[in-house]
């Protein structure tokens, strides 16, 4: 097993370039079943997440050709209408195959999902819209099962704000029979993109980035080549990890426009910040200042933020309230910052963090993928040497970032 040693203090300063967004990727990714022809990505990061989902795609028999951020999918030739367990144990959104499967192909068997530990994130939002499509769904042995001879349009309005629920259905509506509205639908910036790739690949789609989204099937959908949009969590990440630990940075190749609630909470924190066309620069010279934080979904203040933040408030000045509102079990990483001596105490989905001017070093646990960043962060400015444990969550999501954070300045090393 992997562990990341830190040697804290360090002021970051430099360039890094941020990757392409993993949220963004997997989906379309999965949008390469819906046609025959080839599907061109560019700017598809490096991360376990999306060597897993390729590997899924070639059990099914899509042809795949990845060279450095460029991947190429032909899905000409599936054979296989299954996502097995051992592949989406690890990966809950192996669950957008199922969309694109029984929109072209009729039939698709999912295995129920796994992943992070951090909620429930229940599936019954994507089998609903399915149903309401006029797919037949039966759950046996820890499996999806859903048929259809082809899916109709149809109204539907999700109960709760699903990402995943959302880009699944929009998928599946892209080659159904008739329009299909989605209410309540999510605003993602990544939900967006996928957007402009089915565009790309001849769907009919209007109302992406409102609650509204409605699509217009068609009989067939072709070929495309799509750039994914940046990464903003990642963006976010290295942006609180210049705040917490000082210094002054530039990310090339990301957007503020989709980070407008992280950059506001950042200047509240002091830093000092500025945007030009795809480059975002942060400069940090004095301790940051507490913020209260509570998440949402987008265009609110994101979850995938919230565990990054509590680190940067516990170094804070002043004290600070973190509430998230999306997940139940998203404040794991607080018994590790404690281990730091964080001093933060939480009671129900609230946190309350009063900074100190100093963390030491330990050893620590990840226990999911934003927590992990957060523990790096902590490590960053801890005084001491930190040992982060079970890293593995850190590849699913983040490309390279022991090798982003040394280019800045920062003293990490991962021991094998």
């Amino acid at each position: 097993m992997q562990r990341l040693a830190i040697q804290g203090g360090n002021r970051l300063n430099g360039e890094v370039r941020i990757s392409g967004a993993k949220n963004a990727a997997l989906p379309i990714l999965c949008a390469s079943l819906l046609t025959g022809d080839p599907l061109q990505l560019d700017n598809v990061p490096d991360l376990n997440d999306v060597a897993t989902m390729r590997k899924l795609l070639q059990q099914m028999g899509v042809a795949v050709e990845a060279t450095g951020n460029q991947v190429a999918l032909s899905a000409a030739h599936i054979d296989k209408l299954e996502a097995p367990y051992d592949m989406v144990k690890t990966m809950r959104a192996a669950i957008l195959v199922l969309g694109p499967l029984v929109a072209r192909f009729g039939e698709a068997r999912v295995s129920l999902p796994g992943g992070c530990a951090i909620g429930s994130r229940p599936v019954d939002l994507h089998i609903k819209g399915l149903q309401a499509m006029g797919a037949e769904i039966h759950i046996e042995h820890g499996y999806i099962h859903a048929q259809a001879k082809r899916l109709k349009g149809a109204r539907i309005c999700f109960d709760l704000v699903s990402v995943t629920g959302t880009e699944n259905l929009m998928m599946a509506a892209t080659l159904a029979d008739g329009v299909t509205v989605l209410e309540n639908a999510a605003r993602e910036p990544e939900v967006v993109d996928l957007a402009y790739c089915l565009i790309a690949m001849g769907a009919k789609i209007e109302g992406a980035g409102s609650d509204t989204i409605t699509i217009a099937g068609v009989e067939k959908l072709h070929g495309a080549s799509h750039r994914v949009m940046p990464d903003r969590i990642e963006s976010g990440t290295f942006l609180v990890a210049a705040a917490a630990a000082g210094g002054s940075i530039t990310l090339t190749g990301t957007r503020a426009d989709i980070l407008d609630n992280v950059l506001e909470k950042l200047q509240e924190a002091g830093a000092t910040i500025q945007v030009a066309g795809s480059t975002i620069s942060l400069q940090m010279s004095k301790r940051p200042t507490a913020v209260n934080v509570r998440t949402a979904p987008y265009p609110a203040f994101p979850t995938d933020m919230q565990a990054q933040f509590m680190a940067l408030n516990a170094v804070a000045e002043g004290s600070a309230m973190v509430v998230e509102t999306i997940f139940e079990n998203r404040f794991m990483h607080v018994q590790e910052l404690r281990r730091l001596g964080a001093q933060i105490d939480v009671e129900g989905n609230t946190a309350v963090i009063r900074g100190c001017a100093q963390l030491e070093g330990a050893t620590i646990m990840a226990t999911d993928l934003r927590a992990s960043a957060c523990l790096v962060i902590a490590g960053l400015v801890a005084q001491g040497e930190t040992v982060i444990d079970r890293i593995y969550h850190l590849d699913r999501g983040y490309e390279h970032i022991e090798a982003k954070l040394s280019a800045l300045g920062a003293q990490i090393r991962r021991i094998k």
